[in-house]
C-alpha cells in the first residue's frame, strides 16, 4: 500500500474555491426556481396572447371576423411590449450569455427573431407602412417558453457533486496534546500534529500511524473491498473509515493538500470542462441563426439594389427572419427530451446530462469499476468445509457464525448472510473476545472456537492445508476448535449474475470492454478473466483512473466510464458518458451523466440503445422543423414575385402551426419504439 501513496502527492492543487462549493448548495434550488420562473412566464404570456391574436388583423382575416376601433394598433403593441419584454426576457438574456461564451444559440436565434418581429411591428404602428408581426411574436414566445418548461422539467439537475464530496470529509478532529484529547475544527490543525481517531470514526486527515493498529475501510478511496490492515508508520488517507480499534495518527496534509479535496479539484475541473459541449439543439439553431442573418439582409440588400422601396425590402427582411425561427423548433427537442427522459425513469435510468445521453450512441470502449459495479461489492461466502472428523461442514459455519454474530469485522457479514442462506441455527456463545488484527475467540457450548486468519496459524505453528495456501483471491479464516484446525471458510467478493450478460450484449454491439479497479491484480485478473473483457488495469487510485481514461481518449475513443465509488468520481466526471450504478455513493451519482437506479450493468445496454433511438428521433424532429424553413424562407424573400407567388403572413402562419403539430406527435411515437 505504501508505494501507492507515494503516487499520491502528484496531482497539483489551485485554490479551493469554497464559494463554489456554498453555490453548488444552492444550485438544485436555482433549477427549481427556474422552472418556476419559466412556467410563470409561459401562463402569464399565454393568456396575454388571447387578446393579441383576437386584435390581430390576420387571424380576423383567417378565421373571417373584424373587430376595429381606433386605437386598436396600441392595445396590440403594449401588450406585445409586455410579453416581449417579460415572456422573452430569459431569451434577451440568453443571447448575451451565448454570445459572451461565442457560442451563439438556441436563445440567440430566438432573441433574434422576437426581436426583429417586436421592432418591426412597433415601427408599423407608429406609421411604417406594412403588416405587424404581433401575433408571430406572442406565439412564438410561449411556444419557446413552453419547450424550455417542459425541457427543464424533464431534466433531472446535474450539481450537488461536490458538495455530496465535501461532507464526506469529516470536519473536526480529536487533536492529542499533553495526554488530553480535545475536539478542534480540521482547519486548526497543522502538520506535526498529533490526532486521536476512535474506532468507526473516518481518519480525518492524511497522515501517518504512530500508536495503534486497525483495519482501515478504504474503499471509497481505492475501491478495494477489503478492509487495510494498518500499523504502526502506515500512511492513512482523511476520510476513510477506521475499523476496530484507536489509532494515534500525525497530521501530515490537511486541507487543501489532502488526498480527498485532490479529487474533488480533479471532479471540478473535469466537469467545468465538459459543461462546454453543446446540445444538438444549439448547434442547429447556431446554423439557423447565421442561415437568418445573412438571408434577411440578403433580402434587404437585394430588394434595394433591384429598386425597390425600403419598406417593401424591409417587409421582406422582417418576414425571412421571423419565418426562420421555427415554431416546431423550439419543441422539437424538448418534447423528444421529455418523452425520453420519463420513459427511461420507468426502465431504471436517471438522465442528468442531456449531451452525454445524446452522444450514448458514439460510445466505443466501455470502462468498468469492478467492485460494487460487475461485482455485488460485499464479501460473500464461496465454501466452507470441516478440515475434522468431529465436526460437519455446517457446524464449522454454525460456530463461527455464533462467534462472528458478536464481531464488527466486515466479513462477519458474510458469514452471517451465508448462515442465514442454508438456514443454519447459531449456537449459544460466551467470553467473546477480539484478537488484535488476527480474528476473535470464544466459548461456544462448551468448545473453545477461534476464527482466525491465517496469519494466526503461522504465528502458532499450525500448519495450514497445501491447498489454502495458494488461491489469493479469495480471503481464507480458518475455525479452530480447542486450539486444534477444524474448519476453513472462503470469502470473495461474487460476480453479479446479470455482469456476465451485461458483457455478452456489449461485444455483440461491437465495444472494447475493459475493468479499472483500486483492488489488487490477483482479483482483478479473475474477474476480467472469467467475465472475458479486453483487458484490466488494478491497483488504481482515482486520479490514476482518471489518467488511463483520458488515455483511451487521446487514442480517439469515445468513452462510458460506469463506477459507482467516490474513487470513480473524477474518471465519471471526465468521461464522455459517466454512468453511476445507483446502490453507490451519491457523490459517483452526482458526479455521473447518468444513474441506472438498479444497479444492473445489462441496464448500459439499454441505455446506448435507447439514446440512439432518442437521436433519431431529435434528427427526424429537426427534419420536420426545419423542412418548413426551407421552403418559406425563400418564398418570403420573394424568390417567386414575378410569378405571383409570394408567401402571405396568413400561409406562413398554417405552414408553422402545422409542422409544430407533425413534430409533437412524432416525438410521441417514440414512446411506441421502446417498448
Amino acid at each position: 500500500m505504501d508505494s501507492n501513496n507515494k503516487k499520491h502527492n502528484h496531482s497539483s492543487h489551485n485554490g479551493h474555491n469554497d464559494n463554489h462549493d456554498k453555490g453548488h448548495h444552492n444550485h438544485i434550488e436555482h433549477h427549481k426556481h427556474m422552472i418556476a420562473d419559466f412556467r410563470k412566464r409561459f401562463w402569464i404570456s399565454a393568456i396575454i396572447t388571447i387578446p393579441i391574436l383576437i386584435l390581430s388583423p390576420l387571424i380576423q382575416q383567417i378565421i373571417g371576423y373584424e373587430i376595429e376601433f381606433s386605437f386598436d394598433s396600441y392595445i396590440l403593441f403594449v401588450l406585445s411590449a409586455i410579453i416581449f419584454f417579460y415572456g422573452g426576457w430569459p431569451f434577451l438574456t440568453g443571447l448575451a450569455d451565448e454570445l459572451k461564451k461565442k457560442q451563439p444559440g438556441m436563445m440567440t436565434l430566438i432573441a433574434v427573431a422576437i426581436t426583429v418581429a417586436f421592432g418591426y411591428s412597433t415601427a408599423t404602428t407608429f406609421g411604417l407602412k406594412g403588416d405587424s408581426f404581433f401575433w408571430e411574436l406572442a406565439t412564438l414566445i410561449d411556444i419557446m417558453l413552453l419547450g424550455h418548461w417542459i425541457e427543464m422539467k424533464s431534466v433531472v439537475n446535474a450539481s450537488g457533486a461536490l458538495q455530496s464530496l465535501i461532507d464526506l470529509m469529516p470536519t473536526e478532529a480529536h487533536l492529542f496534546e499533553d495526554n488530553n484529547t480535545r475536539d478542534v475544527k480540521i482547519d486548526q490543525l497543522k502538520s506535526g500534529d498529533t490526532v486521536l481517531v476512535r474506532p468507526g470514526e473516518k481518519i480525518p486527515v492524511d497522515g501517518k500511524i504512530v500508536e495503534g493498529k486497525s483495519n482501515i475501510n478504504e474503499s471509497m478511496v481505492t475501491g478495494e473491498s477489503k478492509p487495510v490492515s494498518k500499523t504502526q508508520n502506515d500512511k492513512v488517507i482523511g476520510g476513510t473509515v477506521n475499523g476496530n480499534n484507536s489509532l494515534k495518527i500525525t497530521v501530515e496534509q490537511v486541507g487543501e493538500e489532502a488526498y480527498l479535496n485532490k479529487v474533488i479539484q480533479m471532479v471540478r475541473e473535469a466537469q467545468s470542462k465538459k459543461s462546454k459541449t453543446q446540445h444538438l439543439a444549439d448547434k442547429i439553431a447556431f446554423w439557423l441563426t447565421i442561415i437568418a442573418l445573412t438571408v434577411g439582409f440578403g433580402t434587404l440588400t437585394t430588394w434595394l439594389v433591384l429598386g425597390k422601396s425600403f419598406v417593401f425590402a424591409l417587409e421582406r427582411m422582417a418576414s425571412v427572419m421571423v419565418i426562420t425561427c421555427p415554431h416546431a423548433l423550439g419543441l422539437a427537442v424538448p418534447l423528444v427530451v421529455a418523452i425520453s427522459t420519463s420513459v427511461s425513469a420507468k426502465q431504471g435510468l436517471l438522465i442528468r446530462n442531456r449531451t452525454a445521453f445524446e452522444n450514448s450512441r458514439k460510445v466505443s470502449v466501455v470502462v468498468f469499476d469492478k467492485t460494487g459495479t460487475l461485482t455485488k461489492g460485499n464479501f460473500g461466502v464461496t465454501r466452507f468445509k470441516s478440515l475434522s472428523d468431529s465436526y460437519t461442514d455446517q457446524e464449522i459455519l454454525a460456530m463461527s457464525g455464533a462467534l462472528e454474530a458478536e464481531s464488527e469485522h466486515p466479513l462477519a457479514d458474510g458469514i452471517l448472510r451465508k448462515v442465514k442462506e442454508e438456514d443454519i441455527e447459531v449456537p449459544k456463545v460466551s467470553d467473546v473476545e477480539t484478537i488484535t488484527g488476527k480474528g476473535i475467540t470464544g466459548n461456544v457450548d462448551g468448545t473453545k472456537v477461534k476464527v482466525v486468519s491465517p496469519g494466526y496459524l503461522e504465528e502458532n505453528d499450525i500448519e495450514i492445508p497445501k491447498k489454502e495456501k495458494t488461491d489469493t483471491v479469495e480471503t481464507i479464516v480458518f475455525v479452530l476448535a480447542n486450539d486444534k484446525l477444524a474448519g476453513v471458510i472462503a470469502l470473495a467478493d461474487e460476480i453479479r449474475e446479470e455482469s456476465f450478460e451485461a458483457v455478452k450484449m456489449l461485444k455483440k454491439k461491437g465495444l472494447k470492454l475493459y475493468m479499472m479497479t483500486g483492488d489488487n491484480i490477483n482479483v482483478a485478473k479473475k474477474v476480467s478473466n472469467k467475465l472475458q473483457l479486453d483487458g484490466y488495469f488494478a491497483e488504481l487510485l482515482p486520479d490514476q483512473k482518471l489518467d488511463k481514461l483520458k488515455i483511451f481518449q487521446d487514442e480517439g475513443e469515445f468513452v462510458a466510464m460506469t463506477g459507482d465509488g467516490i474513487n470513480d468520481a473524477p474518471a465519471l466526471a471526465a468521461a464522455d458518458v459517466g454512468i453511476a450504478v445507483g446502490s453507490g455513493t451519491d457523490v459517483a451519482a452526482e458526479t455521473a451523466d447518468i444513474v441506472l437506479v438498479n444497479s444492473n450493468p445489462k441496464d448500459i445496454y439499454s441505455l446506448l440503445e435507447f439514446g440512439e433511438k432518442t437521436h433519431r428521433k431529435m434528427i427526424q424532429n429537426f427534419i420536420w422543423a426545419t423542412a418548413y424553413n426551407v421552403v418559406a424562407i425563400p418564398l418570403a424573400a420573394g424568390v417567386l414575385i414575378s410569378k405571383g407567388i409570394m408567401i402571405s403572413p396568413a400561409l406562413g402562419a398554417v405552414l408553422m402551426s402545422l409542422s409544430t403539430i407533425i413534430v409533437a406527435i412524432n416525438a410521441q411515437l417514440l414512446k411506441e419504439g421502446i417498448k
